[in-house]
């Protein structure tokens, strides 16, 4: 019975977080600037290692994969915020703007003229 319980419960963050990876992927492809497209990455790519990571441990039962396991989880946990700080701290040096809320209106409507150019 509790080897049933830790197959749902892996199983179950296993979907968690390969459903927080698509959600990030499709934040790469539907927000507007880098800005929030790296937001949208990096704060789901962290999910998504939790999830998965305990998903795996669930799975391995305690043994040496699990401590290799952890090593891994925590490394993904310190470099996934860090990479994405020096991503977007670069792109402000390199003179990167974020949008702002006048500019998602002009955004909108160069979206929209191109949608009516392309039918």
């Amino acid at each position: 019975m509790s080897e049933l319980l830790l197959n749902i419960a892996s199983a179950g963050l296993l979907l968690i977080g390969g459903g927080f990876g698509l959600i990030g992927g499709l934040g790469l492809f539907r927000l507007p600037d880098f800005y929030t497209r790296l937001h949208a990455a990096g704060i789901t790519d962290t999910l998504c290692a939790i999830c998965i990571g305990a998903g795996l441990i669930l799975q391995s039962g305690f043994s040496l994969l699990t401590l290799k396991l952890l090593l891994i989880l925590m490394f993904l946990l310190f470099t996934a915020p860090t990479a994405t700080h020096a991503l977007s701290r670069a792109a402000m040096i390199d003179g990167l703007r974020p949008v702002l809320a006048e500019d998602s209106e002009s955004l909108e409507e160069q979206h929209q003229g191109r949608a009516s150019s392309n039918t």
